[in-house]
């Protein structure tokens, strides 16, 4: 259970998290805006981890770090930029298939009937979103690319932070990808952000810092096969706050809100399966 409460507590902050990006980039340049999201959750990371006084073995978290959030988060920024906050969180979300299938072949988790079902759920949400005909004209497939880019970074690191769990307690490792993560923005960038950019992207930042903290606890209490279809139910909270506050640019339609709730029922017989 308390992976469960963990999961769904990351996929609420990184839902508001991605909405807030989109409200905070303004179009600017994405390198700057995922390096200024990167810092704030870094600096949220590190105090978090500070009173444990324990970073033996979390080095090798910094691996994971130079995946996601270092090269995700370009690719995910990039994404919002150019195909909207929704869009691009139903992207991601059918992603938890890679990170299911490697824990699946790599971790040994088990293959059950509704984690099948789930799959084929999740696949046709995908499905619905690439086959959208009324997308509005900004929205270019290879927005979708970089978010589907960034979803194998993000299956990647989950299955790092698995299989490795038992090296270090989740708050240090979650500092370490977040220092990794920031490095790999800071050289993709190759600027410092300004405090414009700092000040716009501060609440996605703190947010990305609380999703992160109860992802890497969620991580270290259940298997990669139950906390990332629950994380993916994220895509719900992301268009949601669309309709609410971003209708007027993300033009989200009947197939991407069907999409999003395949792509979460998909998730949520993936977790009811183990």
């Amino acid at each position: 259970m308390t992976a469960v409460l963990l999961a769904l507590a990351s996929a609420a902050c990184f839902g508001a998290m991605t909405v807030a990006i989109r409200l905070g980039l303004r179009g600017g340049n994405a390198g700057a805006g995922a390096l200024a999201t990167l810092i704030p959750a870094a600096t949220l990371t590190f105090i978090a981890a500070i009173p444990h006084h324990h970073f033996h073995g979390a080095w090798p978290f910094l691996l994971a770090g130079m995946l996601a959030p270092g090269c995700s988060q370009i690719l995910f920024t990039l994404s919002v930029r150019e195909a909207g906050a929704s869009r691009t969180s139903v992207t991601v979300g059918a992603g938890l298939l890679i990170a299911v299938g490697i824990a699946l072949i790599f971790l040994g988790e088990p293959v059950r009937v509704p984690l099948l079902v789930g799959a084929v759920a999740i696949v046709a949400g995908g499905i619905a979103l690439a086959a959208e005909r009324d997308r509005p004209d900004h929205v270019r497939m290879i927005a979708l690319g970089f978010a589907a880019g960034a979803t194998v970074c993000f299956a990647v690191r989950d299955n790092i932070v698995r299989a490795l769990h038992a090296h270090a307690n989740p708050l240090s490792a979650a500092a370490a990808t977040m220092l990794a993560g920031t490095l790999v923005a800071a050289l993709y960038t190759r600027r410092a952000p300004t405090t414009n950019e700092l000040r716009r992207m501060l609440p996605a930042g703190l947010l990305f810092g609380l999703s992160y903290i109860s992802l890497f606890e969620a991580y270290f209490h259940g298997r990669v096969s139950i906390v990332s279809p629950l994380v993916a139910t994220e895509s719900l909270w992301v268009v949601g706050l669309s309709v609410l506050l971003l209708r007027h640019t993300e033009g989200v339609g009947k197939r991407v809100g069907f999409g999003a709730l395949l792509v979460v029922a998909g998730g949520v017989l993936i977790g009811v399966s183990h």
